[in-house]
C-alpha cells in the first residue's frame, strides 16, 4: 500500500526535482562560478554546459509530467491536469528556446546584452512554469488526502 502511494506521488517528485534543479543551477550554481572562477569568459564557458545539462533535466521532467497524467494511475487530481499540461509543455518549450534559439547567440557574444536578457527573462519563465506545476500539484494532493483514487473509489462506493 505505500509503495503505490509513494508511485502516485511521482508526478509532486518530478515537478519538485524540476523546480529545485532550475532554483539550484540558476540562483546559485551560475552566480557562484561568475563569483570564484578567474575570469567571466571561464565561468560562461561552464555556464553554458550546465544550461544545456538543465535544459535536459527540463524536457525530461516535463515529459514524465506529461506521462503521469495520462496514467490512470498516476495521474493527479482531474482538475489539475489541464493547466498543469499546458505549464509543462511551455516550461519544456521555453527551455528548448533558451538551448537552441538564444544560447547561441549569446555564446558567439551576438549583441550579448541582449540576447542574454532574453535568456535570462526565459528562464525565469521556465522556473515560474515549474514552480505552478508544484504548487498545483501539491495543493491537489493536501486536498485529497487520499490521493488521486479516492475520487473513483467514492464514485463507486455510491
Amino acid at each position: 500500500m505505500a509503495a503505490s502511494g509513494m508511485f502516485r506521488s511521482v508526478h509532486l517528485w518530478l515537478a519538485a526535482a524540476w523546480a529545485m534543479s532550475l532554483t539550484t543551477l540558476g540562483f546559485f550554481v551560475v552566480p557562484m562560478l561568475f563569483a570564484k572562477l578567474p575570469s567571466p569568459a571561464i565561468a560562461g564557458g561552464m555556464a553554458a554546459q550546465l544550461f544545456a545539462a538543465q535544459t535536459g533535466v527540463s524536457v525530461v521532467c516535463a515529459l514524465l509530467l506529461l506521462m503521469t497524467f495520462r496514467s490512470e494511475k498516476l495521474a493527479p487530481s482531474s482538475r489539475v491536469i489541464p493547466s498543469c499540461t499546458l505549464l509543462a509543455l511551455a516550461g519544456a518549450l521555453l527551455a528548448l528556446l533558451v538551448e537552441f534559439g538564444v544560447s547561441p547567440h549569446i555564446v558567439a557574444r551576438d549583441n550579448l546584452a541582449l540576447w542574454h536578457g532574453v535568456g535570462s527573462a526565459m528562464y525565469f519563465a521556465q522556473w515560474v512554469c515549474a514552480l505552478l506545476v508544484f504548487g498545483k500539484l501539491a495543493n491537489a494532493a493536501s486536498a485529497s488526502p487520499a490521493g488521486p483514487d479516492a475520487e473513483r473509489d467514492a464514485q463507486r462506493d455510491i
